[in-house]
């Protein structure tokens, strides 16, 4: 998604441009011829090269003055050395003594032996942006005894800058920037070099080393730079501490960029700011708490960019800085309201204050910057309408006010602005409908997550050279089709996804957007592919998920090489699914369909998928081994189907896993794992549900499971899990509930076990699984205990061990799962006290109903068989009392009863049984009887 940082892209292209003409030495013509000597050696130059026209080159080359051209075919033998391009000669002398072969397609290894260094006379060198294939800066580059100006820059050079590179004491500029891509080469400046280079350039002005790896060296190195100094670039060089703020009293600085990654920091002052600065960019980890007022006092700043986790309010001091052209405060922690006194600021150009806490509404002041081309308040809380009622921004290229919540209509003036190029309104709360739309310059339209309503206007044909179009996620509704979009040729990403749409792009035969490369058309009432799309090249994202598509998938989607993300997911589509299907998918979303028949697919090694979702089909037959070719898979769901096999152990050797779904099919077995190998790390849900697996819960698998383990395994913010602008969806069983997730947090974790037949007891282990959310057993045949271990799944929100052969106590150690929402221990043979506190006290008699041995709160089985437990300290009182009453009572009826009875059965001797009771012992007593028994018959 293009973005703020193209702004400052622009804007970091320019001051490479200002930069680069100042560390050139002017070329001016001369008709003298340079001598023999040189002229062959430049020849011999030339000859070590190929020109390359074909790799497209970065930077100023593109931009400024003119595209990269050969500079040397025009050198020539016959022809004076001195007027060939790029070559400039002593008026005097004749020696070459400046050569700029900046932009000029050089392509092949800078030879350390090369004929270069024979121009002893040289005070000039640029050979920036070329591609010298990894060469290494040779160390012969200390010939150059002469040298004032060298820039050697974004031109593919690596390894280690050799130490005699500080031999060139009389150094003005030096420019060893590298390219800031993933695919650059490293340059490296150890510590002895940067000692000895900041210590022998005396005369040097201007020293940029943007990218140049400087890991090791101590920042206080460059305070011995020469007071002369009046550029400084140090930005993306990994320096590390803290920088001293004794930069900013040099006396000749103008031009200073420290920006980078790691540890680096830098304290602002509060006061005496002496260095004359014009450019100063500070993008660091931090540079104190608040952005001083003492800011105001550098009156000839004209670009001023800090991001380094500032916070407190914008100083108004800074309407003082009347010479400003470019200000960024984006990336901070700033809050509050834009202080209306920076709309004194006439010369501003652009105004970057994106990704802050900032509130309240827009200033109207801001309509006094008439010279601003970009103006950036994303990612902020403005609230209110866009307060200009007319527009004054006739140099506007780029509005980014996204991320907000603005409000109100949109005021007309927007689609009428003649130069605006970008144009970024989305994830607001805008309402009303769009005005015509009369601007052809418009490339980039981002109106998407507003409340907009009505049609689309059929003026988006005047959108000629539009690229990027989303209109999702607001109320439009009506009819769209083709004719709206005949005219932008151009167009490279089209969203209309959730609204009230019926989209028809299928109405002439003839329609076609050759250059379209992203289709997102969800939920907008498809009732038929739209095949104009086969006459789409490059097409590499088509997302029509959420309509009425019925059929078969068509043939022509395997003709499309360049197809990264297809979701077809929630159609009508049936049939078996093409095994053509391109080779180049990151994401095949087919859930929610018709499918039938086996998984088609043979997985080529090197597969690059990494979300393959056929959630809720019809497929059959086992899961293709091939898939173990797909060493980038994170998401693998076909949970809500019939395929027949044993668990996938093979999975094991994917180690970016993360989602891994196989509820409700027809999996059985054993999942035991016969290997030692560290399998699963990264899974963070595993649903096996509602299906035949058996034996013990497999411990070699959870106890690998290292990704829901460490909670804090994530810096920052949690992000969703995605393939460029697409996120992943699933399907969970979330607190007993079903829902789908239109994005996967990489924090969220479960496991999903229920209705299988696992048995065994719960093992410790899974109580070190610290990170996760959701936890379901049930309706298995597990027994024994309740691990204890639980206890310390602090961020466990639902637990589900219901159904099962559970017995014993529930362990008090669950108390502290201060986290749970949910609890399900129904029908197993639990025993003894509810545990009290915390979450305990939610729960209701249904988690805990089927357990005939439990008692206590909430149950009306107390566990001191008087029944349910009094709730309040007065109901105790009270219980206490009622119950001695009865206890009296009955005992002084039991003592009259017992007394009467008493005197009745001593006194008749009956019945026998209860007097035997009372009378001696029992074996005693029948003793005596028998005996008295036999005296009475031998007397008869």
């Amino acid at each position: 998604m293009l973005s703020t940082p193209l702004c400052l892209l622009f804007f970091f292209l320019c001051l490479t441009t200002t930069f680069s003409s100042s560390l050139h030495a002017s070329s001016f013509s001369t008709t003298q011829l340079c001598s023999h000597e040189e002229a062959f050696a430049l020849l011999q130059f030339k000859t070590s090269f190929f020109i390359n026209n074909t790799t497209p080159y970065p930077g100023r080359c593109n931009t400024y003055p003119t595209k990269p051209y050969s500079k040397t075919e025009s050198w020539k033998e016959g022809i004076g050395c001195c007027s060939w391009d790029g070559v400039s000669c002593d008026n005097v002398t004749g020696h070459v003594i400046a050569l700029d072969l900046s932009c000029s397609l050089l392509f092949g290894t800078f030879p350390s032996n090369s004929t270069l260094f024979l121009l002893k006379n040289l005070q000039s060198l640029d050979l920036s942006f070329n591609d010298f294939r990894l060469s290494k800066i040779p160390p012969e580059i200390s010939q150059f005894t002469r040298l004032k100006h060298l820039d050697i820059s974004s031109s593919q050079f690596s390894g280690q800058v050799p130490t005699e590179i500080a031999h060139l004491r009389k150094l003005v500029s030096l420019n060893l920037s590298n390219d800031l891509d993933s695919n650059s080469p490293e340059l490296i400046l150890e510590t002895t070099t940067l000692r000895n280079l900041v210590q022998n350039l005396s005369e040097v002005r201007e020293l940029v080393l943007r990218g140049v790896n400087m890991t090791s060296a101590n920042p206080r190195f460059f305070m011995n730079l020469s007071s002369s100094l009046t550029t400084l670039g140090l930005s993306e060089s990994g320096l590390r501490g803290n920088f001293p703020n004794s930069i900013f009293r040099f006396p000749n600085l103008k031009i200073f960029y420290l920006a980078g990654e790691g540890n680096l920091t830098i304290d602002l002052p509060s006061s005496n700011w002496s260095s004359p600065l014009q450019d100063l960019i500070l993008d660091v980890m931090d540079c104190g708490r608040r952005l001083p007022e003492s800011i105001g006092d550098l009156k000839s700043l004209q670009h001023l960019l800090v991001g380094c986790n500032l916070g407190g309010s914008i100083p108004t001091s800074l309407a003082n800085l009347t010479q400003l052209r470019f200000l960024s405060l984006r990336d901070n922690h700033f809050s509050g309201p834009i202080p209306a006194l920076i709309g004194k600021l006439s010369q501003l150009t652009s105004l970057s204050l994106s990704s802050n806490n900032l509130s309240g509404q827009i200033p109207s002041s801001l309509a006094n910057l008439t010279e601003l081309c970009f103006l950036l308040l994303s990612n902020n809380q403005f609230s209110g309408p866009i307060p200009f009622h007319a527009s004054r921004f006739s140099k506007l290229i780029f509005l980014d006010l996204s991320y907000n919540l603005l409000n109100g209509t949109l005021p007309p003036w927007i689609f009428t602005l003649p130069l605006l190029r970008f144009l970024q309104l989305n994830h607001n709360q805008f309402q009303g409908q769009i005005n015509q739309f009369q601007q052809k310059s418009l490339i980039w339209l981002d109106l998407s997550n507003n409340k907009l309503q009505g049609s689309i206007p059929n003026s988006m044909a005047n959108l000629v050279n539009l690229m990027y179009l989303d209109l999702s996620s607001n109320h439009f509704s009506d009819l769209v089709e083709s004719d709206m979009f005949s005219a932008p040729q151009n167009l490279e990403t089209i969203s209309l996804s959730y609204n009230n749409l019926s989209v028809k792009m299928n109405v002439h035969a003839n329609f076609t957007l050759p250059k379209l490369t992203n289709v997102f058309l969800s939920s907008c009432n498809l009732s038929e592919f739209p095949n104009f799309l086969r006459h789409s090249d490059g097409l590499q994202s088509l997302v029509l998920s959420k309509n009425s598509i019925p059929g078969n998938i068509p043939e022509w989607i395997c003709e499309k090489d360049d197809l990264e993300i297809l979701d077809l997911s929630h159609n009508n589509l049936s049939g078996k699914i093409p095994n053509c299907l391109p080779k180049s998918l990151s994401v095949l979303n087919l859930q929610a369909n018709y499918f039938d028949g086996n998984i088609p697919f043979v997985f080529p090694k090197g597969c690059g998928l990494r979300n393959l979702n056929l959630h809720g089909n019809q497929m059959n037959g086992p899961l293709p081994k091939s898939l173990v070719n797909c060493g980038k898979l994170e998401v693998l769901d076909i949970g809500n189907n019939s395929i027949e096999d044993t668990f996938p152990h093979w999975l094991e050797s994917l180690p970016d896993l993360q989602v891994l779904v196989l509820r409700s099919n027809k999996f059985h077995g054993s999942m035991q794992s016969t290997k030692e190998s560290l399998s699963f790390p990264k899974l963070r849900v595993l649903d096996l549900s509602n299906n035949d697996f058996l034996g013990p819960l497999p411990v070699q698998y959870i106890e690998n499971f290292k990704a829901m383990m460490d909670l804090y395994r994530d810096e920052g913010s949690p992000e969703y899990m995605n393939v460029s602008s697409y996120q992943y969806s699933l399907v969970v069983t979330m607190k007993g509930f079903e829902y789908e997730l239109q994005g996967i947090l990489t924090i969220f974790t479960s496991i999903h076990l229920s209705y299988n037949k696992f048995e065994g007891e719960i093992p410790d282990v899974i109580g070190k699984l610290s990170s996760l959310k959701g936890l379901n057993l049930s309706h298995n045949n597990l027994s024994g205990p309740i691990s204890p271990s639980l206890g310390n799944l602090v961020n466990l929100e639902w637990l589900d061990l219901s159904s099962n052969g559970l017995a014993g106590k529930i362990p008090d150690e669950l108390v502290s799962l201060t986290q749970l929402e949910v609890l399900n221990l129904s029908n197993n043979h639990l025993v003894g006290r509810i545990p009290q506190g915390n979450q305990f006290s939610t729960f209701g008699n249904d988690s805990y109903e089927g357990n005939l041995g439990l008692c206590g709160i909430p149950l009306s089985k107390s566990c001191n068989g008087i029944g349910t437990p009094p709730s309040s300290f007065q109901e105790k009182v009270e219980l206490w009392r009622f119950g001695w009453r009865v206890v009296v009572l009955g005992y002084g009826c039991g003592v009259v009863f017992g007394l009467l009875m008493g005197y009745h059965v001593f006194r008749t001797g009956k019945p026998k049984w209860f007097v035997s009771l009372f009378d001696g012992q029992p074996s005693q007593r029948r003793r005596k009887m028998r005996k008295a028994r036999r005296l009475v018959q031998r007397r008869s």
